[in-house]
């Protein structure tokens, strides 16, 4: 039961000083950071060679660790273009009659761990208790910079290309049904596999900054991009619209970790469509797919040669021994269904 509730409106202010001064610490760039009365932030990105790259995503699956997904979830993609994350805003929805201190000073920590993890600054954005919401929503603005050089879009893959799954899928959809159906799930599992499966999100992880990084560092980098809602089958369509190209995957070479298989399994839903957040997809030339996977091995991110890349335009198939055929489409994102 929330003891104190916050009432509708904006936080108070000596609540929202006291959350920046703990959670929000400027970094490099940060010319004018968040604070009371300070209502957007200026940055200076210092863009001789580099292009400045804008992502926006909304959270709205997920309530626990929110703040903390928001951060990823907006860096992924911007690591997805050879780019390296580094200012982020955010725009804070909370219910009114739930949301309390606890509540959103536990969304500013999450943010904040997750800032301290990648070297992102907090700069800016709104929060609110409003009505008409049943939990927190965070609208999240991430900027980055990349060399220009540097940029790698889903739009470069290329016939021949092997394509490369990283980790496995869907990690984060173990999370959300693990925290969505907990309850429920510990009737059923050992207490230890359930909190294990929460923990997707941090461990294997939604984030593929890591495994962006160590991709364009071994070189020969096509194509990236993370699967997100609608999973990795509409990541590969996405790819192969972007391309202009098809693309071809081995299903006994798609990873679908353990953990997956029981709670998917469980709801009847297909892993190929589920939201596969921490999972990057790579497209590279074959004698550079193989040091790729080598240096992501090495810096202990486990990655596939799951296919390749065709001339079949639009084409996406998928090949199992039974035979050939185009791979399932999803009208709505697999984990929708439990709710």
């Amino acid at each position: 039961m929330t003891v104190n509730p916050i009432p509708p409106g904006k936080l108070p202010p000596e609540m929202l000083k006291k959350l920046l001064a703990e959670y929000a610490r400027a970094g490099a760039g940060v010319v004018v950071g968040p604070g009371i009365g300070l209502d957007a932030a200026i940055l200076d990105p210092s863009l001789a060679d580099e292009y400045l790259i804008a992502k926006t995503d909304p959270i709205t699956l997920v309530a626990g660790d929110i703040g903390y997904y928001s951060i990823i979830i907006n860096a992924n993609d911007i690591a997805c273009m050879g780019g390296t994350p580094r200012w982020f805003l955010a725009t804070v929805l909370l219910p009114a009659g739930v949301a309390d201190l606890d509540l959103v000073e536990g969304i500013f920590r999450s943010m904040s761990e997750a800032c301290d993890a990648l070297g992102v600054s907090l700069v800016g954005g709104h929060t609110e208790v409003t009505h008409g919401i049943d939990r927190p929503i965070v609208i999240g603005q991430m900027l980055g910079t990349v060399k220009k050089s540097g940029l790698v879009t889903a739009s470069g893959a290329k016939p021949g290309d092997t394509v490369i799954l990283t980790k496995g899928i869907p990690i984060e959809a173990v999370s959300v049904i693990a925290r969505e159906k907990k309850e429920e799930l510990l009737g059923i599992y050992h207490e230890e596999f359930v909190e294990r499966c929460i923990d997707f999100v941090k461990t294997p992880g939604i984030s593929v900054v890591k495994d962006a990084v160590v991709a364009v560092g071994a070189g020969g980098v096509h194509c990236m991009h993370d699967p997100t809602e609608g999973g990795l089958s509409s990541g590969l369509y996405e790819i192969a619209e972007a391309s202009g190209v098809g693309i071809d995957v081995r299903a006994a070479d798609i990873r679908v970790l353990p953990e997956a298989f029981e709670l998917v399994g469980r709801y009847g839903l297909d892993p190929l469509g589920c939201i596969a957040s921490g999972a990057l997809v790579i497209t590279a030339a074959p004698d550079d797919a193989v040091n790729i996977i080598a240096a992501l091995d090495a810096s202990g991110i486990p990655a596939y040669d799951i296919g390749s890349v065709t001339a079949d335009t639009g084409r996406v198939r998928l090949i199992k021994a039974s035979g050939t055929a185009d791979l399932p489409t999803f009208g709505a994102d697999e984990i929708t269904r439990i709710y």
